[in-house]
């Protein structure tokens, strides 16, 4: 108990002398909008994690979709679709149609997919 003490204690004031140092190197930019940098960045990303969720979701359990040999990657509203298993053409062209019609894709790209 006292070792896990000591490595909490430790494990804190590393990142409290980190933070500090992060903090210390931050432009002259106002406070807030250096913020409202900080939270548009955030909604990006977690509008892509979310988007890679459903599209990925949505393809594990479409028939006839090997959605788990496809992997998905999204960046500002654009997916990518690849896999290093050959899927057909049919497959292909139906898991962009899939992709497209999720609410925050603005862009798919499905060069990464092999198909036969």
């Amino acid at each position: 108990m006292k070792k896990f003490a000591i490595a909490a204690a430790t494990a804190t004031a590393l990142t409290l002398t980190m933070a500090n140092a992060a903090f210390a190197q931050q432009s002259t930019q106002a406070p807030m909008t250096l913020a409202a940098g900080e939270v548009t960045k955030a909604k990006e990303a977690t509008s892509d994690t979310w988007i890679t969720t459903k599209v990925k979701s949505d393809l594990m359990t479409e028939k006839g979709i090997p959605g788990s040999d496809i992997k998905v990657e999204t960046n500002k509203g654009v997916v990518s679709l690849s896999s290093t298993t050959a899927i057909t053409e049919s497959q292909k062209e139906m898991a962009v149609s899939i992709t497209k019609k999720i609410k925050g894709v603005k862009a798919v790209s499905a060069d990464g997919l092999k198909a036969e």
